[in-house]
């Protein structure tokens, strides 16, 4: 669920979901702004990233487009930290039906806070599984993974698992029983693009704990997808990548 306007980005985002399989039902299409489009340039020898950004004016998706969406479809719901106001909204939404089910069948909530930006930290008290990036870890002055979880649990709320990842140092959990997990990178035999690594070794571990994993589990499978990715330009046949994983 996200926002687009009409034109070329959007026509070729569109096509890209298409082909992927990806539902759009749940898109907003504002009449206002225009879809933001984004030109990366990767050094072939170091594999790092530069990215040139045209931002717009494109409005966010809000609380109010967010109760449209019919929420007994999902188990799972993840929030990219962006209009963190609106955000806080809409995680509301979902306690509040979620208070009406049994524990079995409630949907759990991750968010992630990736910049460091003070609005967005309201979210650390509102997932049940909040990932937080070595960007906002270091703007608190943390200069390890373990470091960042045991100083920034208390921020997360009872029950939950706070997540940061480190790059090459590979990533770290802390879980509500104090035990700090961790996994080693798995780095590829030839650095090519890091871009969507972080949000790769997310949907990893999500996917993971979705379908009854172990935080251990989690983390390792998030590392592994990871270290793949960065291995290839792109994202296309990463699943092929991991058929004997």
């Amino acid at each position: 669920m996200g926002s687009l306007s009409a034109g070329p980005v959007a026509d070729f985002i569109m096509a890209d979901f298409s082909r992927h399989a990806v539902d759009v039902s749940s898109l907003v299409w504002q009449v206002e702004g225009q879809t933001p489009c984004a030109c990366c340039v990767v050094c072939p020898s170091s594999g790092s990233r530069t990215v040139v950004l045209s931002d717009t004016n494109l409005p966010d998706v809000t609380a109010e487009d967010f109760s449209k969406v019919d929420l007994h479809q999902f188990k799972w719901i993840h929030w990219e930290g962006r209009n963190a106001d609106e955000q806080v909204k809409m995680i509301q939404q979902v306690v509040t039906y979620n208070s009406t089910l049994p524990q079995q069948q409630r949907i759990t909530v991750s968010v992630e806070l990736e910049k460091a930006r003070d609005a967005l930290y309201q979210l650390f008290p509102h997932g049940d599984v909040v990932f937080v990036s070595k960007d906002v870890a270091r703007h608190f002055g943390f200069l390890s993974a373990e470091a960042a979880l045991k100083g920034l649990y208390s921020r997360v709320k009872k029950g939950a698992v706070l997540v940061c990842a480190w790059g090459e140092k590979g990533a770290d959990a802390l879980g509500p029983d104090g035990l700090v997990v961790h996994s080693d990178a798995f780095p590829p035999e030839t650095l090519v693009d890091t871009l969507g690594a972080g949000d790769t070794f997310n949907s990893a571990v999500i996917y993971t704990l979705s379908n009854g994993g172990s935080l251990q589990d989690a983390l390792t499978f998030g590392c592994r997808v990871a270290g793949k990715k960065c291995g290839f330009h792109g994202y296309d046949g990463i699943a092929g990548q991991f058929t004997a994983v």
